[in-house]
């Protein structure tokens, strides 16, 4: 029997504080581990919209500048006690945000942080995670500043 799908979206968000260079990303704490704000594309949305949706539905944040031309798609797999193996898409999208955003967590998360890159990279606890934000970081050297 073939696994079920499902497919998320999310936004990977950074800043560049006042006098640094370096970016900052935003990192989600949900009590297990630190990730992205993202979530399921529900029926109807493209995969733009549902990212835009779940940033603002767990962060609060409306104003941002989406990065052009980046786009990242991960999949992996997970068991889930009712449907099985599920073999999931999450799209991921790059925005910056102002130095001074602020940001206001859901209830689905204990603890949001900008962070640098080295220190994101340490904290984020799965692989494609790992590579979402080397891919972003990757990105974001090669643009002109």
């Amino acid at each position: 029997m073939p696994a079920a799908t499902a497919r998320s979206a999310g936004v990977l968000v950074y800043r560049i504080p006042p006098r640094q260079r370096e970016p900052q990303f935003l990192l989600l704490n949900n009590g297990r581990f630190w990730d992205y704000p993202k979530g399921h594309v529900e029926a109807g949305e493209d995969d733009l919209t549902a990212a835009l949706r779940e940033l603002r539905e767990e962060t609060a944040i409306r104003e941002i500048e989406l990065a052009d031309g980046f786009r990242h798609e991960i999949t992996y797999f997970f068991r889930d006690k009712r449907r099985g193996l599920i073999r999931k898409t999450v799209v991921f999208f790059l925005a910056r945000v102002a130095a001074d955003a602020k940001v206001t967590i859901s209830h689905e998360h204990v603890g949001a942080e900008f962070v640098p890159f080295a220190e994101a990279l340490g904290r984020v606890k799965y692989p494609t995670a790992k590579e979402t934000l080397t891919t972003a970081r990757e990105f974001l050297d090669a643009e002109p500043r």
